[in-house]
């Protein structure tokens, strides 16, 4: 038996820097993916493709392949963690993720969304983990945000104290957050995180599986 959860990007032509991200409204733009997979021994993977560097990067005839435009992320400006010097490797956004319990895998998750991947990821695991919600319940929790970090991709825009939310969270809760000085900016009801995960509980062998609702195809498969 498997479970997988998969989410996918459908996103417009658009042949500018073609960075795979989402818009704080919900809309898409590249392609990158997120697979989850547990079978029934156990074995686990969590995977985040991302293609659609594509759009940036044509293929050389000559090759046959795309150059890979992750480069992007470095910086010109010397001093810095991610300035560009010779042998350093740019980092990433992706961040496919494997959670172990007493050394053995029991949790595989990830989600499209450039600099936000990390910080749905963090809500996610924190509702599931720490608050008991099951995975379907910690994905379906309304979403935020933040974007006061400099963005990984051109033209790295800033948004300082911004806290990007879906607007379905409880009023006084945001009130909050405004009261400690976060810039609110409110988005659509289902529009922000792109989680999806599997699970499988060692002591029993029941497998779950959670995938986003959020504007896009999200599936939680078990055979």
């Amino acid at each position: 038996m498997a479970e997988l959860a998969l989410a996918e990007v459908e996103h417009p032509v658009d042949a500018t820097v073609g960075e795979p991200t989402v818009r704080r409204d919900g809309v898409t733009r590249g392609d990158t993916c997120n697979v989850d997979v547990v079978d029934r021994w156990g074995n686990m993977i969590s995977a985040t493709p991302s293609g659609g560097w594509l759009q940036s990067s044509p293929i050389i005839p000559e090759l046959g392949f795309p150059l890979g435009s992750r480069l992007q992320m470095m910086w010109l400006e010397q001093g810095l963690v991610s300035s560009l010097v010779p042998g350093k490797r740019p980092r990433t956004t992706l961040t496919p993720t494997m959670v172990l319990r007493d050394g053995q895998p029991v949790l595989a998750c990830g989600s499209p969304g450039g600099d936000q991947q990390d910080q749905w990821q963090s809500l996610f695991l924190l509702r599931h983990l720490v608050g008991g919600a099951t995975l379907q319940e910690a994905i379906d929790a309304p979403m935020s945000h933040t974007t006061s970090f400099p963005g990984s991709f051109y033209p790295r825009a800033i948004e300082p104290g911004v806290v990007v939310a879906e607007d379905r969270i409880d009023d006084q809760v945001l009130a909050g957050l405004e009261a400690q000085g976060h810039l609110l900016q409110l988005s659509g009801a289902w529009t922000l995180g792109r989680m999806c995960a599997v699970a499988r509980d060692p002591h029993t062998g029941i497998i779950s599986a959670g995938a986003n609702p959020r504007g896009m195809q999200g599936y939680a498969v078990g055979r």
